[in-house]
């Protein structure tokens, strides 16, 4: 019972004016299974119903320890990997093709214990990334968070570049005709 209890009570350290409801729960829950995510150790605490909004967490255990036992850094980094794709693939819809093209990650303290991090996608940025790719046809954007504890002491921080562009810019000029 206690390994079902948590995937279905993961807590989170941020404060959060976002919503779940019954579907943004089952999702969450699907990520906390799906074998890729799973395997990184990371969990879903907290998923916006509007996905502009998620938490994760990381914690020390014998499947993310490393040699010198800390937090593996290929588990830090692919649990935070997919998220800002996603939640923009989410967000945007059909008329957007979204890819990670880059990756930066700072190992700036090792983990020995529980991290939260969080990605927020603000009304703001969603205006912005619309008009940029409604006037240049694409836009590429790096989105930073970091992996935090309960102190708020910072122990990695990770930049996506993402590319976003129009569907119909992507499909005639994925032939070869422009390098993106």
């Amino acid at each position: 019972m206690h390994g079902q209890a948590h995937f279905i009570m993961t807590k989170t350290i941020f404060k959060t004016a976002g919503k779940e409801n019954f579907i943004s729960r089952l999702k969450k829950f699907a990520f906390n299974f799906f074998p890729a995510f799973r395997g990184t150790g990371g969990r879903v605490c907290f998923l916006s119903d509007d996905w502009k909004e998620i938490h994760i967490k990381l914690g020390l255990n014998w499947r993310t320890k490393n040699y010198v036992g800390s937090v593996f850094g290929g588990s830090i980094y692919g649990a935070l990997d997919p998220f800002y794709m996603i939640q923009l693939i989410q967000i945007l819809g059909n008329e957007y093709v979204v890819w990670d093209k880059a990756a930066n990650i700072k190992f700036i303290k090792p983990i020995k214990r529980t991290v939260y991090a969080k990605f927020l996608i603000t009304d703001e940025l969603v205006n912005e990334i619309k008009e940029k790719v409604k006037v240049e046809k694409k836009y590429i954007i790096n989105l930073t968070t970091t992996f935090l504890d309960e102190s708020n002491i910072v122990y990695a921080e990770v930049i996506k570049t993402i590319y976003i562009a129009d569907k119909e810019y992507y499909q005639t000029n994925k032939k070869g005709q422009q390098k993106d």
